[in-house]
């Protein structure tokens, strides 16, 4: 008697039985439940009373849940002698050149020293390479010096410009150019009359997608969340998240309005993450490519 082969929407499945798959659902549920545990505490913290903020053991359901602590957070950021606008727009700003400048230079580099031969072109990746195992808080000295020579202390700049340098996001665009661009369709593009540029910006980056996807996630994340800058002294210049840290410094009376803030900033990468992986899946997918 033969066997009964399982389908799934009119497709034979042949790789796991149905008992494997529920074991596998199971698992995922399990670790996608450790995985939000720690958002849950977060957003419960933020709608707690300040009594039940302090209770020992912490507890993870709010007895009387409250939006008292946002509240309070916007009244002692409107308070300030900066507007609370203005804390926003820095950190919008920030965020959103530092994403754009690397994501664009990062590529550009990559796509050069990966599919251009010039004289130094491994040389150069391997500094690059080498440069990823230094931490940055090793080259604050360096950068300080080099932002004080181009007057760019105490300016958007001294932030916007280190992040768009990022080494790692040019070293993961160029793997990936190296392994989803094939040489034969930029060399296609190119008999076919198209510029270098074009032959970059519209052939490469799309098969690339999951990559700049990637680094504008990472990116964003890092810069969404910079806080005090030894480069920044200006209070009109800092940004949001240094806004948060010094409600702490108010007392413990203000650490309701804390886990507030710590909610907001939360929520805008997770919500940059939540779109874009949906992306970075599909595209992963769909990115395999045959010379």
């Amino acid at each position: 008697m033969s066997k009964k082969l399982r389908t799934r929407g009119h497709r034979v499945v042949l790789n796991r039985s149905a008992g494997g798959d529920a074991g596998i659902i199971f698992f995922l549920i399990i670790m996608g439940a450790f995985m939000f545990i720690p958002m849950y505490y977060a957003i419960a913290q933020s709608l707690k009373p300040l009594d039940e903020l302090f209770m020992f053991p912490p507890r993870f359901i709010v007895r009387n849940p409250s939006l008292e602590n946002y509240s309070d957070l916007f009244s002692l950021l409107n308070d300030a002698w900066v507007p609370f606008s203005r804390y926003i727009f820095n950190t919008v700003f920030i965020t959103a050149c530092g994403t754009l400048g690397n994501l664009l230079l990062g590529s550009m580099a990559a796509y050069a020293l990966a599919k251009m031969k010039f004289p130094g072109g491994k040389f150069f990746f391997k500094v690059i390479v080498l440069s990823l195992m230094f931490h940055p808080t090793v080259n604050q000295v360096t950068h300080f010096i080099i932002l004080s020579e181009f007057r760019w202390v105490d300016t958007y700049l001294a932030i916007i410009v280190p992040a768009m340098a990022s080494t790692l996001g040019l070293y993961l665009m160029k793997q990936f150019m190296e392994s989803f661009v094939p040489d034969t369709v930029l060399e296609s593009a190119r008999l076919d009359g198209a510029s270098e540029f074009r032959t970059f910006w519209v052939i490469a980056m799309p098969m690339v997608k999951p990559a700049w996807l990637t680094l504008i996630i990472e990116s964003f994340k890092t810069l969404w969340n910079t806080g005090a800058s030894i480069y920044i002294h200006s209070e009109q210049l800092k940004t949001f998240n240094y806004a948060i840290s010094q409600i702490v410094s108010g007392g413990i009376a203000r650490s309701g309005a804390h886990a507030a803030g710590i909610v907001i900033m939360m929520i805008v990468p997770i919500i940059v993450f939540v779109i874009n992986q949906s992306k970075i899946i599909e595209t992963m997918g769909a990115s395999g490519m045959k010379d």
